[in-house]
């Protein structure tokens, strides 16, 4: 069924006009302009137009996000803008988006998945496992910071702040021997090629969301405008259902970047599969839970798979997670 025909059956109001709210980074004007490309597809009659901005957590790069407010420092000027009516969408990775959004908004539709895996780079070596005895390691994220640690206890892990090309650079630099990024904005990016190898999730567990692109809205408008039905066929159900699943597990654990918490759902069919860990920054303890269901019943599964991480202490695990001034700067040497 084409736009023309949507809007007939359903009675949209196709506005003239859509402004999409996007952090400045190319990745982040990548999945803007992925949007901006879909609906321009779907909505010729509309213009669609890249309101680029930078947030918080672009600007503040000499501190661990966990030490500054969380992710949500990357999505709170976009809900401005909406807010004050410079923009009427936000394109987000869905990892960055908080568990409980502010009262007045709501997230409209959730892109299909890329490579949910997190992805090793380096300049000298192939694999963690090559990585010499106090090799430094980047990564931005407690979750991979406590999994790595809790395989790899001779590795030194620092943290890794900045957009994707900054990240890199700082690898080309020499501050590190490997850095841990998500594939997906590797592959957006056509970086593909600095992947020296993909983490299979049975040892690094994704987060939350990630891989996925989320649209968030403001909830009602007076000027007639349904964005709710108008972004409805960028939706992709089953990357919708799987990180639902995920992100009800982080939310019952008050998931933010300030614990070590990785949670991941495949969907096959009517099946899903939601695994899920928790642990402490320096990988010492873990608790971790996997679980098969009805696909239909997201959050029901990632009730379930939340119950039995506090049946193996969870919430004893991430209480202990109080983040000190050392785990803010990273884990000292396993020496």
């Amino acid at each position: 069924m084409n736009a023309s025909e949507l809007n007939q059956e359903q009675n949209y109001t196709v506005p003239a006009r859509l402004i999409i709210a996007s952090r400045e980074s190319r990745l982040a004007m990548w999945q803007a302009e992925h949007v901006r490309a879909r609906l321009a597809a779907l909505y010729p009659q509309c213009s669609v137009e890249i309101l680029g901005m930078t947030t918080r957590g672009d600007q503040i790069l000499d501190r661990a996000l966990s030490k500054v407010g969380g992710k949500g420092l990357f999505v709170k000027e976009l809900e401005v803008a909406m807010q004050e009516g410079r923009a009427d969408l936000a394109v987000h990775s869905l990892k960055d988006v908080p568990m409980e959004l502010p009262d007045g908004y709501e997230l409209a539709a959730i892109l299909e998945r890329e490579d949910p895996r997190d992805a090793f780079v380096s300049n000298d070596y192939a694999s963690l496992d090559e990585l010499p005895h106090g090799a430094v390691v980047g990564t931005s994220s407690l979750r991979r910071q406590s999994l790595i640690a809790a395989r790899y206890p001779h590795l030194t892990i620092l943290p890794l702040r900045g957009n994707l090309d900054t990240r890199l650079g700082k690898l080309d630099r020499g501050d590190y021997a490997a850095i841990i990024l998500a594939a997906a904005g590797l592959k957006r990016l056509g970086l593909e090629q600095r992947i020296r190898a993909v983490l299979d999730p049975e040892y690094s567990l994704p987060a939350a969301g990630q891989g996925a692109m989320a649209i968030e809205i403001l909830a009602g408008r007076s000027d007639g405008v349904d964005l709710q039905r108008l972004l409805a066929p960028l939706n992709h159900t089953a990357t919708a259902q799987a990180v639902t699943a995920e992100r009800k597990v982080s939310k019952i654990f008050g998931g933010s970047c300030q614990i070590p918490l990785a949670a991941f759902a495949t969907v096959d069919g009517n099946q899903m599969r939601l695994r899920a860990m928790v642990a402490t920054p320096d990988g010492a303890r873990m608790a971790s839970a996997d679980v098969a269901g009805d696909a239909q019943a997201p959050e029901q599964l990632g009730e379930q798979v939340a119950e039995l991480l506090r049946q193996q202490d969870a919430s004893a695990i991430l209480a202990s997670c109080i983040v000190t001034p050392d785990q803010h700067e990273g884990l000292a040497p396993h020496a």
